[in-house]
């Protein structure tokens, strides 16, 4: 019986805080994975009990030797556009369950477009954008609009104090040459620069100037919430500052290795009578991944999901209760607020 948890990338950024994480919450069954037996050996010395496992996308092979005893696998390399189809077709030859990070619109519509159909005769869970970026929009959408028939709209507010971007990070962006979609009218459009404008993210965020950026959560929540219109905006003193190549890599502040970065993120929902709130706020958008991914995991195992194929975050799991299930500590969550249209 598969009982192993797979990390490959687990010596990247965001790799380390997934890995640490399933740690602390007690999963010791780990195999550590990626293309550099070298960084895999450094990384193993903190972790003895872990089984380390090199695999390379373009070997096959290499591919279902690491991930051969894997339950669950979890993909941290990018780009995605690059590392998800291999992993992918590795999990379904094996029977195991994908998660991946992809915060790219290229990479889940891809996902879907091939593997649906076999995901869903196998019963396997295959679920991309499941970090910050992608699955934390996704679970709050869906929290607030769980009870609704129809939305109106759905506007995903991104606030970063700052933005120190990974390698893998620069990576991602460089690689991804596709036009970026956004959800207009129920239809995956080509989007179209909008002027900046102000939004309060209150404290620690403050007031800052956002712009229209649209990411894989634009795609996981259209996939599956019955909305007209969807939007995602990003405060732009952090796409600045991503953009500036002498940027620097973020630096740990604290035990949990968490940069000092602070994040906040408001989802507003309306219909024709109500509009609703929800706000998320926290420390460092590469480690609240790991939470995200270890709440995931922890229920995947536990068989608290509502379906099997290729899915979202919002969808497969009870966004609220999993929303409440998070530690205060790596996210805190607002209470819903509601307000009649007039």
């Amino acid at each position: 019986m598969k009982e192993n948890i797979a990390i490959y990338g687990a010596y990247g950024h965001t790799g380390k805080f997934i890995v640490s994480e399933l740690y602390r919450q007690g999963y010791k069954n780990i195999v550590l994975s990626g293309r550099d037996e070298e960084k895999l050996k450094l990384l193993q010395k903190q972790y003895p009990d872990a089984t380390i496992k090199a695999a390379d996308i373009h070997d096959a092979a290499s591919l279902d030797n690491a991930f051969s005893d894997a339950k669950i696998i979890v993909n941290c390399a990018g780009p995605y556009l690059d590392t998800a189809e291999p992993i992918i077709k590795s999990a379904l030859r094996l029977g195991s369950h994908y998660i991946d990070l992809t915060a790219e619109q290229k990479p889940v519509l891809d996902i879907f477009e091939q593997f649906s159909e076999q995901a869903r005769k196998d019963q396997i869970l295959i679920i991309p954008a499941a970090a910050f970026y992608g699955g934390l929009g996704d679970l709050l959408s869906t929290a607030i609009t769980n009870d609704w028939n129809e939305t109106e709209e759905i506007n995903i507010y991104i606030g970063l104090d700052s933005w120190h971007p990974t390698k893998g990070t620069r990576l991602t962006g460089e690689r991804n040459h596709y036009k970026r979609l956004i959800f207009k009218d129920k239809l995956l459009q080509e989007f179209q620069s909008k002027p900046a404008i102000k939004w309060d993210f209150k404290n620690p965020i403050g007031v800052k100037e956002i712009i229209t950026l649209p990411l894989s959560e634009i795609i996981t929540i259209s996939r599956h919430l019955n909305v007209k219109n969807i939007n995602t905006y990003l405060s732009q003193n952090s796409l600045e500052e991503l953009r500036n190549e002498n940027t620097p890599e973020p630096k740990p502040v604290d035990d949990k290795n968490r940069s000092s970065q602070q994040f906040a993120i408001e989802v507003t929902a309306s219909n024709q009578n109500t509009t609703r709130s929800i706000t998320a706020k926290g420390q460092d958008i590469y480690a609240v991944t790991a939470p995200l991914v270890v709440e995931a995991i922890n229920r995947i195992l536990s068989g608290r999901i509502n379906k099997t194929g290729v899915t979202t975050m919002g969808e497969v799991f009870e966004a609220s209760d999993f929303l409440e299930s998070l530690n205060a500590d790596d996210i805190t969550i607002s209470s819903v607020t509601e307000s009649v249209n007039i």
